[in-house]
């Protein structure tokens, strides 16, 4: 494998560590102030989220015609000139909007640059070295980020600028390869045509709502976590909630390891199943009133939600590359995510508003995660076959 791969993995874990960091340390800020609204919290989510939905039609396109290195530096910049404004205590709302579009940018590039350094051959084992550096770097973030903020917010976004920065000089390591000119023509239209191509069939339109349904759980949960765990468990410290969160993100990686030989892409309605039951966990965390049980039920919620994306993923990434391209699918699927995210977590910065109960709040989006996963597995079919390997049977699925 090209030792180019190398330099990325570095700057990609820097990135994602910061970009967890940066998350806890503005948790951190929001806690000590101490005054700040209840749906202050969800509202930053929601800001870091508009630019993703905003920048869709163009961040791809973007990343595409321009060499893919050179758009990391420039979102890493971007990101930390988002941190930079949070430590010279601009209103957090607008800061964290910057380093959302910073993120907004970045991704696109992550993913595009990888066939260029990797190669057919190799672009698993790329891919697959990519996720699990970005895993731990959320782990690592997310902890590190939570106890140094608790710690010192100053510290902490210092931390997180120099992270930015750094990442941005390692990725001058990779080669700047010469892009292919844009397109003439509306960018808007073209994604229009491209959405309406791709929820031309029931797979696909599963694969697409099954993806952002889980997004959209997970972006909600983490910010109602944080108005949960002090009444519920009294957390009071942004470490606190980043340990109890961690039990989530390790469900996820437990159930991304064991689907595989559960639910292949020939049986892809089996993945209703595990969405199913991740609704029926968060309504069991909901019912919680310890720390110990609290864990266990986020870490299963965790389980079944990493054993629902996977496959939901896989058949995206396949679908995609059989009908709009899988680049075009990439971008489709952030702006679909991304969307559900940013609806999720306004509605639920509303609730927030009006005082809505945490434990009633919680146990309100455990049903309404069920009611989703019913929605979207609607009229599947659970054929034998496979529909991935021939594009002529594409549009039967």
């Amino acid at each position: 494998m090209n030792k180019q791969i190398y330099p990325l993995l570095i700057a990609q874990f820097l990135s994602a560590f910061a970009d967890n960091a940066i998350l806890f340390t503005v948790i951190a800020i929001v806690m000590h102030d101490g005054q700040a609204a209840k749906w202050y919290v969800p509202a930053l989510q929601s800001s870091f989220l508009v630019a993703f939905v905003l920048l869709a039609p163009w961040a791809g396109g973007f990343a595409d015609h321009h060499a893919k290195s050179r758009v990391l530096i420039a979102a890493n910049l971007i990101k930390a000139l988002g941190a930079a404004l949070l430590f010279m205590h601009v209103e957090p709302l607008l800061a964290y909007c910057i380093v959302g579009a910073g993120a907004a940018i970045y991704g696109p590039a992550k993913y595009g640059i990888l066939p260029e350094l990797a190669g057919h051959q190799f672009l698993v084992k790329a891919n697959s070295l990519v996720e699990g550096s970005t895993i731990l770097a959320i782990l690592m973030g997310m902890q590190i980020g939570a106890k140094v903020a608790d710690h010192s917010i100053d510290i902490a976004l210092a931390g997180t600028i120099a992270l930015f920065i750094v990442s941005a000089l390692v990725t001058l390591l990779l080669p700047a390869k010469t892009s292919t000119p844009p397109e003439a023509g509306s960018k808007i239209l073209e994604f229009g045509r491209q959405m309406r191509q791709f929820f031309s069939t029931p797979r696909s339109r599963f694969s697409m709502l099954g993806a952002s349904l889980f997004w959209a759980t997970a972006a909600t949960l983490r910010v109602l976590i944080v108005a949960w765990a002090p009444v519920v468990l009294a957390l009071d410290s942004a470490t606190e909630i980043a340990e109890l969160t961690l039990f989530l993100a390790v469900g996820i990686i437990a159930g991304s390891a064991l689907v595989p030989r559960l639910i292949p892409l020939e049986h892809l309605r089996r993945a209703r199943l595990p969405a199913y039951l991740m609704g029926l966990f968060i309504i069991g965390l909901g019912c919680t009133g310890s720390l110990w049980p609290a864990r266990g039920m986020l870490f299963f919620v965790g389980m079944m939600g990493g054993m629902f994306i996977v496959p939901v993923n896989a058949a995206l990434q396949e679908l995609g590359q059989l009908s709009i391209g899988s680049g075009a699918a990439v971008a489709l699927q952030g702006f679909f995510q991304n969307l559900a995210m940013l609806l999720a977590v306004g509605g639920y910065t509303v609730a927030a508003s009006q005082n809505a109960d945490p434990i009633l709040t919680m146990l309100t989006l455990g049903g309404l995660v069920f009611v989703a996963a019913f929605l979207v597995s609607w009229h599947l079919p659970d054929n034998q076959l496979n529909p991935f390997r021939n594009r002529r049977k594409l549009k039967n699925y």
